[in-house]
């Protein structure tokens, strides 16, 4: 094996997402003389970054004030808000809340979005290492965290060093900042040794699918945005839909499903095709062409699900933490916030000691402390969760009580505990299944190199699983990535094709088994969401 190469700096950053880039950009303006990297598992920055997105731009405004006379590719002021509730028929038009009203905003692509905020941070010094995924975090001989090593290249299926094999570096620091976003492999890994999560509620999440189309002439509505509430969900799940119009007769058009759901036949992909169907949004997209497809998980917890956010020698900021303000559908900002307040932290504070409370005080800690109730009051169903936000939000989050979630891969029913649901009606507006989509993702991994999805005890798929819950595994994955297939004896078992994953990071949340693993393929491999 060849030696590993080492590289210092005095501050390592896991992931260019908006938390990373922020916060490595407000590094170098505090102090143009500290070392900063930034790695990044997508092979260019922005390909793995997928949000609605509405951008409150309040934390750039801090960041680069100028940002206007210069902004990103897709940059779009919202000019009005709709929100509706649909029936399987018909919608109806409800006062916009007061959280989603989105004056001052704009719509935006996060996947152009972040290599322009890129190009801003490279220009202040910071060194960018695209295509590199973190694999382990490094502790010194105090059990402080000291850097990160990067994963080999190379490897075969079966784990040995082919003739391209090159080991992974390792960049050493006395502080690593983990931003990697929703469900971080090393986020993970690092509120589990630490049990940073403990006396936490457990943390909650959504599914996002969403895709790009092209519209007939003249049928876009430049700067509308549209939310959705009821149909196509069922009344006990939280999620709604979203239609945001952008210029050249271009909509982006998704749903978000709260992965909390119960029904273990349900199948979030098909959902959202349902919801594409419903006569309001058919009528907008039939006769256009879909241009690209993603999926995304959101983490959705609020405050009371907020781990730690450190330890000697490492912070958690931005969505690999759970900074997302639910309420408003924005992460954005907040992970713009907490990025910026970790560098001011470190450079008055180089050990970071103090941040969590820091973060929690401050105003975008503030902001989830106002929200804390709404997603979880959502438990109840749609209407209790309706008049619930509305409580919560003429209070201002001013309520006694903290309600707490409860974990997604425990909310599964069993089979004989769910009476079936209706089929899913026909329908004709591509894509028509997740093969097709997967295909507008552009998602590309390595044939030869290890699974990155890994199933502890796949016995438990065939058997138990099988009989408890069908095997949720084949529908709640948004890309076709796990199969039962029919073997020679007539028995069952669990395909991966690992060659589809979106990165979604679903299965790793919502196995009612805990069996299924995600771990960073290698840097490079994955979606590639150049339009979204």
């Amino acid at each position: 094996m060849s030696a590993r190469d080492i590289m210092n700096y005095d501050v390592a950053i896991v992931g260019a997402g908006p938390a990373g880039l922020a916060c490595a950009l407000r590094l170098r303006q505090l102090n143009p003389e500290r070392s900063v990297c930034v790695i990044e598992k997508a092979a260019s920055l922005g390909a793995h970054s997928l949000s609605g997105a509405i951008l409150d731009p309040v934390a750039l405004d801090a960041l680069l004030p100028e940002w206007r006379k210069a902004p990103p590719p897709t940059c779009l002021a919202v000019q009005r808000d709709e929100f509706r509730l649909f029936t399987k028929g018909s919608s109806y038009r409800l006062p916009t809340p007061p959280p989603q009203r989105n004056h001052g905003n704009f719509i935006v692509s996060l996947a152009q979005l972040v290599p322009w905020l890129g190009a801003q941070v490279e220009a202040a010094g910071v060194d960018i290492f695209s295509g590199f995924a973190g694999s382990e975090l490094l502790y010194n001989e105090q059990q402080a965290v000291c850097g990160v090593r990067l994963g080999d290249m190379g490897r075969s299926r079966d784990g040995s060093e082919g003739p391209n094999y090159a080991p992974g570096a390792e960049i050493h620091a006395p502080m690593t900042l983990l931003a990697e976003g929703c469900r971080g492999s090393l986020s993970k890994q690092l509120i589990a040794r630490h049990k940073l999560d403990a006396d936490r509620s457990p943390p909650t999440f959504g599914l996002g699918l969403k895709e790009l189309w092209q519209l007939p002439a003249g049928r876009g509505r430049p700067g509308l945005v549209q939310h959705t509430v009821g149909w196509p969900l069922p009344t006990d799940t939280y999620g709604g839909g979203f239609i945001y119009h952008l210029e050249h007769d271009r909509v982006y058009v998704g749903l978000v499903i709260g992965l909390d759901y119960k029904d273990p036949r349900f199948q979030p992909f098909e959902a959202f095709q349902q919801f594409k169907h419903h006569p309001l949004v058919r009528t907008l997209l039939e006769g256009g062409e879909p241009l690209a497809y993603g999926a995304r998980t959101i983490a959705a917890g609020g405050e009371q699900a907020l781990p730690r956010m450190e330890v000697p020698g490492a912070l958690l900021i931005g969505d690999a933490a759970g900074t997302l303000d639910v309420a408003r559908l924005k992460g954005i900002h907040q992970a713009m916030r907490c990025g910026m307040l970790a560098a001011e932290h470190l450079t008055a504070v180089p050990s970071g000691a103090g941040f969590d409370a820091l973060w929690r005080a401050s105003v975008g800690g503030r902001a989830l402390h106002k929200v804390r109730n709404i997603k979880p009051g959502f438990k109840l169903g749609l209407w209790f969760g309706l008049a619930n936000g509305l409580l919560e939000t003429i209070l201002g989050g001013r309520t006694p009580w903290t309600l707490r979630h409860k974990a997604n891969d425990q909310t599964l029913l069993r089979l004989d505990e769910r009476a079936p649901g209706p089929p899913p009606a026909p329908r004709t507006l591509a894509p028509r299944d997740r093969t097709a989509a997967v295909f507008l993702a552009s998602t590309s991994h390595d044939e030869h190199q290890p699974v990155h999805l890994h199933v502890a005890d796949t016995s438990v798929c065939s058997d138990r699983c099988a009989r408890e819950y069908d095997n949720p595994c084949t529908r709640f994955c948004p890309a076709a990535v796990y199969e039962m297939v029919a073997g020679d004896d007539g028995v069952r078992r669990l395909q991966i094709n690992a060659a589809n994953c979106v990165h979604c990071k679903a299965c790793d949340i919502k196995d009612p088994y805990r069996l299924i693993t995600w771990t960073t393929p290698e840097g490079g491999a994955g979606p590639n969401y150049q339009q979204l």
